[in-house]
C-alpha cells in the first residue's frame, strides 16, 4: 500500500515515513501544501496523512481542492489543533479521520489500515486470505496452507496488493503505482523479479500456481483450482 504524507515538520514527517515503511507502506512526503496537492491529485495512493498548518496552502484548503478535483484517496488529518470546531471543519472539507499532537504511531497506523480497510471493501484491515493463502498485516506473516513463508519486505508488500486484488487483473504500472515509490523507475525489470520470486516461494510445494501471468495485461492472483 502506498501512503502520502504532507507534512513540513521533518522531525514528524520522518518518524511517521519510517515506521510505516517498517510496516511494509510505500511512502512519499510532501513539505508543503502546493506539492501536497499535486501529489495527492496525480499519484494513486491508498490513504494519505495531512498537516492541518502547512506553509503554501493549509492542510484544510488543500483537502478541500483535491476533492473537488475528484480525489478520493482517504485522508486522515493531523493537527494540534484540539477544538471541536477545528475538527469539524477538517472532516467537512473532506477528511475521513482527524489527530491531534501529539499522536501514538500505533493508533496512527491501526487509523490508516481502517480507512484503507474500508475504502478497499475488505471486512478485515489486518487479516486477507485468498483459498490456502493466508497473510496476517499486524504480525507481518504469511502462510500457504499453514506453511509459513519467509518473504521480504517488498515480496509482502507486493503480495499483499495482489490479495487485495485478488481476482482482478493487475498491470505492471498499477504495481509500481501501489508498492514503490515515486522515486522508483519504471525502466527496470523490478517487478517482473519481484513477482517471479514471490511465486516461486509461494507455489514451492504445491502443484497449483497463486498467481497467473496475463500476456501483455499484467498478473492476477486467484484461487487454485
Amino acid at each position: 500500500m502506498r501512503v502520502l504524507i504532507i507534512e513540513d515538520d521533518g522531525k514528524t514527517a520522518g518518524f511517521i515515513a519510517k515506521g510505516l515503511r517498517q510496516e511494509g507502506f510505500a511512502v512519499d512526503v510532501a513539505e508543503d501544501g502546493e506539492e501536497g496537492l499535486h501529489l495527492i491529485s496525480e499519484e494513486p495512493y491508498d490513504a494519505a496523512v495531512v498537516d492541518v498548518m502547512l506553509p503554501r496552502m493549509d492542510g484544510v484548503s488543500l483537502v478541500d481542492a483535491a476533492r473537488k478535483r475528484g480525489v478520493q484517496t482517504p485522508i486522515i488529518f493531523l493537527s494540534a489543533r484540539r477544538t471541536v470546531d477545528d475538527r469539524v471543519r477538517g472532516l467537512q472539507s473532506g477528511g475521513d479521520d482527524y489527530i491531534t499532537k501529539p499522536f501514538s504511531f500505533v493508533e496512527l497506523l491501526a487509523r490508516l489500515r481502517a480507512l484503507i480497510r474500508r475504502s478497499t471493501g475488505a471486512e478485515n484491515a489486518t487479516l486477507l486470505s485468498v483459498g490456502d493463502l493466508a497473510l496476517d498485516l499486524s504480525r507481518r506473516t504469511a502462510a500457504r496452507g499453514g506453511v509459513p513463508l519467509e518473504l521480504q519486505p517488498r515480496e509482502f508488500a507486493l503480495l499483499e496488493f495482489l490479495m487485495r486484488n485478488a481476482g482482478r487483473v493487475v498491470s505492471k504500472t498499477m504495481i509500481m503505482e501501489h508498492v514503490w515509490d515515486y522515486n522508483f523507475d519504471p525502466q527496470t525489470n523490478v517487478v517482473e523479479a519481484s513477482v517471479c520470486r514471490l511465486r516461486a516461494k509461494l507455489d514451492e510445494g504445491s502443484a497449483k500456481p497463486l498467481i497467473k501471468t496475463i500476456r501483455g495485461v499484467g498478473y492476477v492472483l486467484e484461487e487454485a483450482r
